[in-house]
């Protein structure tokens, strides 16, 4: 789909810092720097209208309130006849964001992407003109409805893709990951990008070595809704442990909803392959099969905050709603 009319949604981030006494500070008014940096750009680029998020935030500072606001502002830009949405976000978060707004925007005709930059606007080899002209190119071209992310050149899944630099022009990948299956055939309106969401209660949590129940109780009775355990290699746990078990069997039993993820960067969650990893599944544990933190995050996050029940979450949870899950 070709977009020749976009609204560009600008939250902050490093892309339109500016110096201040204690260091780089997200800046307002970064629509007249675009602007006057387009005249020098050679590419024929879509019309464009600016829209800031107020305040402009450092994106490590983002929230789930942050993903509803952009999701509103979305809408709002494309009922008012944009066909097409660039969102500049800051680094620290991109991927969490890319993924959330994979979810919250399910069902939007038109395509959205995220980028940034590791380095300012006007900053020497700044990364930031090529990501942001870049971006606008990609969808004056033609991008499929649905959420990006656009790096370094790179057009990606927003849903499949990870930060795995602090440095590097092209910190953002989306790594191999085994992804099977089932596609949702037809789109509920409960969870249509018009539904109101509300915040919800969520956390991830990798197993270490010496984990106990008493760590695990504390975090789910603090009135935890959804839970990603980041397990190991396969979805295995501490299967030893009876008493770290019954934890989570009660948390399932009174409505958290518990998925589990793999550590493992090329990872994904088969839990028939270890006994240690049925008996997780045993305690209410739902696969996330080769999902990212991020994707398993966001779908969570998109999921909860429709007030869906939790039987419902983990049905859809288990399907491919956007390509988090299926190739």
């Amino acid at each position: 789909m070709t977009s020749s009319n976009i609204l560009v949604l600008y939250t902050g981030g490093t892309i339109g810092m500016q110096a201040s006494a204690s260091g780089l500070a997200p800046a307002t008014g970064f629509e007249a720097r675009v602007r006057a940096q387009q005249s020098h750009q050679a590419e024929r680029l879509p019309n464009w209208s600016f829209r800031e998020l107020l305040p402009p935030i450092d994106s490590a500072n983002m929230s789930q309130d942050n993903w509803l606001a952009m999701v509103e502002a979305i809408r709002q830009g494309t009922e008012a006849g944009c066909d097409g949405v660039l969102v500049l976000h800051g680094t620290d978060t991109l991927a969490y964001s890319a993924a959330a707004l994979s979810f919250l925007l399910l069902g939007l005709a038109v395509p959205v992407v995220l980028t940034g930059s590791m380095l300012p606007a006007g900053a020497a080899n700044s990364d930031a003109w090529p990501n942001l002209f870049g971006a606008m190119q990609a969808l004056h071209n033609g991008v499929a409805p649905g959420v990006h992310l656009y790096f370094n050149g790179a057009l990606m899944h927003g849903a499949r893709v990870s930060k795995l630099s602090s440095e590097a022009f092209d910190a953002f990948q989306v790594v191999p990951r085994q992804r099977q299956g089932t596609r949702l055939s037809e789109l509920p309106a409960a969870i249509d990008f018009r539904q109101p969401r509300q915040p919800v209660n969520l956390l991830s949590l990798p197993l270490v070595p010496g984990l106990r129940a008493s760590h695990l109780r504390a975090l789910l009775d603090s009135g935890v809704q959804g839970l990603v355990l980041e397990c190991y290699g396969c979805g295995t746990g501490p299967s030893d442990n009876a008493e770290l078990l019954e934890v989570l069997r009660a948390a399932h039993a009174r409505g958290v909803v518990l998925a589990a993820i793999s550590q493992c960067a090329q990872g994904h969650v088969e839990f028939g392959v270890y006994a240690a990893g049925s008996q997780l599944a045993s305690v209410g544990l739902i696969s996330a099969g080769g999902m990212t933190r991020e994707a398993a995050l966001g779908k969570l996050f998109a999921l909860l905050g429709a007030g869906l029940a939790q039987d419902e979450v983990e049905r859809l949870f288990s399907l491919d709603l956007c390509g988090e899950r299926a190739e």
